[in-house]
């Protein structure tokens, strides 16, 4: 059974970093692209970026390129999302989804998430 759970989200000032963690478990991890997504109130999931465990294979959102980096640890099954110079409009669930931007809505696996706040 796919199962994601996110964690490390929080309240952080502008301009500043977050790091969050998803860790995964019931497939393969290191075989199967894993994507991050958030949702503000009222609007729907926004893919941000996606990472093939076990590769250099990153691709990311116009909104959070140069800003956000995603990577995998193959040890722990475990994707991660680093997060920095974060402003109010990053403010969302953040969730990480089984499958790449243009297959995750199709594999329909995505956690619970959690929750950031960028405000002073």
């Amino acid at each position: 059974q796919v199962q994601l759970v996110e964690s490390g989200g929080g309240l952080v000032q502008p301009g500043g970093s977050l790091r969050l963690s998803c860790a995964a478990s019931g497939f393969t991890f290191s075989n199967v692209a894993l994507s991050w997504l958030r949702q503000v109130p009222g609007k729907g999931l926004e893919w941000i970026a996606e990472v093939l465990p076990g590769s250099s294979n990153t691709y990311y959102a116009d909104s959070v390129k140069s800003r956000f980096t995603t990577t995998g640890d193959d040890a722990k099954n475990t994707v991660y999302l680093q997060m920095s110079s974060l402003n109010p409009a990053d403010s969302a669930v953040y969730q990480c989804a089984l499958g790449t931007e243009a297959t995750w809505t199709e594999l329909g696996y995505w956690g619970q998430g959690t929750q950031v706040t960028v405000s002073s």
